[in-house]
C-alpha cells in the first residue's frame, strides 16, 4: 500500500464580489462559492508548515476581490489558480467558482479552471 495523491480541499467559501460585466452589476456586491481542490506532495506531514493551510485559499480569494471590480468570474477563478500555484506546497489546482444569482432559474452558474505547475 502507498500514497498515491494528497488533495487540500476547500468547499463552499462564500465571499461577496463586486463582479459582472453588466451595467446593473456595477456599484454592488453579489455572492460567489469558491471550491478549491489542490494537489500537494507526498512528503511526510509532521506540522502545518509541511502543508498547505486551506485558510490561505479564503484568503487569497479575498485579496484579489478586495482590489476592485472584476468582469468575469473566469477572471477571478484564474487568478485565484495562479495565487494558490505561487504557494510552494501547491502541485495542481481547481478552481470552481458559482455565482448563484446569475441565472434566477438555474441553483448556480460559473466556471472551473485546471492550472498546474
Amino acid at each position: 500500500m502507498y500514497l498515491k495523491s494528497r488533495h487540500v480541499f476547500v468547499e463552499g467559501l462564500r465571499v461577496e464580489a463586486a463582479i459582472g460585466i453588466y451595467d446593473y452589476e456595477h456599484g454592488r456586491t453579489q455572492p460567489l462559492i469558491i471550491d478549491a481542490d489542490i494537489t500537494i506532495g507526498l512528503h511526510e506531514i509532521k506540522g502545518l508548515k509541511d502543508t498547505l493551510n486551506y485558510e490561505m485559499v479564503g484568503n487569497l480569494a479575498r485579496d484579489i476581490i478586495a482590489v476592485g471590480h472584476i468582469k468575469l468570474v473566469e477572471t477571478l477563478a484564474e487568478d485565484l489558480a495562479r495565487a494558490v500555484l505561487d504557494l510552494p506546497q501547491a502541485l495542481e489546482v481547481r478552481i470552481r467558482i458559482s455565482k448563484p444569482e446569475a441565472l434566477k432559474d438555474a441553483d448556480r452558474s460559473g466556471c472551473v479552471v485546471v492550472f498546474t505547475k
